[in-house]
């Protein structure tokens, strides 16, 4: 083989090599680093706490001035929740379950201790922004967890704390701290100890399970007479338009905050994700082109020396042999290069991803690794395929006349 290699890379042209193997390692780069990069922020996309998840709405009536005087409800209607949920734009309908007794809550800090009454409410787990082991409640158990608004923090740090001389807290230290509740209704009354287990960016209430809401308001409240929910909560399917918005106006529901802009950077990465990708597989596809041309020259120019072979009893597979592994080993340099390339540059960005998600965990190369090694597969495999198929056009007996 090694003077039948000889023989043939006569003609090569180091440029051509070079040249596709620079383009090559450009295209596999970027188009390995767009898979992983995507990988990597995936999790900003589909952790609960996640600022790039889709659109969460809270959605209420307006109060007028019937309701004020007790005519009339607030509530949403059977008739009603089944039409939110049916449009297009929905992809999920839960309702807030509030707490029917009174509950009361008292805390201590800086040697001092301060009581006020508090109110809870439950929605499903899939609308919790915040992820916690210990969100669950076993019916008779003395603790509560609770996961209450981001701005309840900032509220006291910033406002209460400062104004009375009172330290401020930090989130962690915030989440260690308990409170003594005082639930009392049906002429029952039992004291519960809360832990905050989480702070939440999407809704502005105090949240427990809904479990532990299900059997308190059957012991406290009235759980038998449940009514329907006078909040709502909607998580879409599309970013909040102008049908959207025009939905809501038309029936007379208010959102909570100002959600026009929510998705946006979601949609905007994916959309950047997309076309760094497509760039890389346009520059790999360019490469792969050229390194086709490149051996079609060479042989063309070869072409007297490729026939005499194939009449002295060469086989057109072994003629081909040397350009297959030639053009093997070029695409592996380029997917070994572009690997250890998308390596150090995630190296590099980790650490400005885990500043935007706590405790974000991102993908391992494994995925990439695999794609790049199918990439190496199938363009080795369309090289032989091509090469050997000029080399058997050829013999004497497949020529044109």
């Amino acid at each position: 083989m090694k003077p039948l290699w000889k023989l043939l890379r006569c003609h090569l042209s180091p440029m051509q090599v070079i040249g596709f193997a620079l383009a090559g390692m450009v295209g596999m780069a970027i188009l390995l680093g767009s898979l992983q990069a995507y990988r990597d922020i995936r999790p900003i996309f589909t952790q609960p706490d996640s600022f790039l998840r889709g659109d969460f709405l809270v959605l209420s009536k307006r109060v007028s001035a019937l309701q004020t005087l007790g005519v009339g409800s607030t509530d949403f209607t059977t008739a009603e929740l089944e039409d939110l949920a049916a449009q297009p734009f929905v992809a999920a309908v839960g309702g807030f379950t509030p707490a029917d007794y009174r509950i009361s809550g008292s805390v201590g800090a800086g040697g001092m201790r301060f009581s006020t009454y508090l109110f809870f409410e439950a929605v499903p787990d899939r609308f919790l922004d915040v992820a916690s082991d210990a969100w669950s409640y076993e019916p008779g158990s003395r603790e509560v967890p609770i996961i209450i608004p981001r701005n309840y923090v900032n509220l006291y740090n910033y406002g209460f704390a400062r104004s009375q001389g009172l330290p401020q807290l930090s989130e962690g230290i915030f989440q260690r701290v308990g409170i003594d509740l005082e639930l009392s209704g049906n002429g029952l009354r039992e004291h519960f100890r809360g832990r905050i287990v989480g702070l939440s960016n999407r809704l502005n209430t105090i949240l427990v399970p809904e479990s532990f809401i299900r059997w308190s308001n059957e012991r406290f409240g009235h759980g038998a007479d449940a009514r329907n929910p006078s909040r709502v909560i909607v998580e879409t399917s599309r970013p909040v338009d102008g049908a959207v918005s025009s939905y809501l106006a038309q029936h007379g529901y208010e959102t909570e905050g100002d959600v026009r802009d929510d998705g946006k950077a979601g949609r905007m990465l994916r959309l950047v994700a997309g076309g760094t990708a497509t760039i890389g597989l346009l520059f790999s596809a360019m490469a792969f082109y050229v390194l086709i041309l490149s051996i079609f020259l060479v042989l063309q120019r070869s072409r007297d020396k490729l026939a005499d072979l194939l009449l002295l009893g060469y086989a057109p597979r072994q003629v081909a042999r040397p350009y297959v592994r030639m053009a093997a080993g070029l695409n592996l340099a380029v997917v070994a290069v572009a690997s250890v390339a998308v390596w150090g540059i995630r190296l590099a960005y980790l650490p400005l991803l885990e500043t935007l998600q706590e405790g974000l965990r991102p993908a391992g190369m494994g995925v990439t690794l695999l794609c790049a090694a199918l990439l190496w597969g199938v363009m080795s495999l369309l090289d032989a395929v091509a090469i050997r198929r000029t080399i058997a056009r050829l013999r004497p007996g497949a020529r044109k006349v």
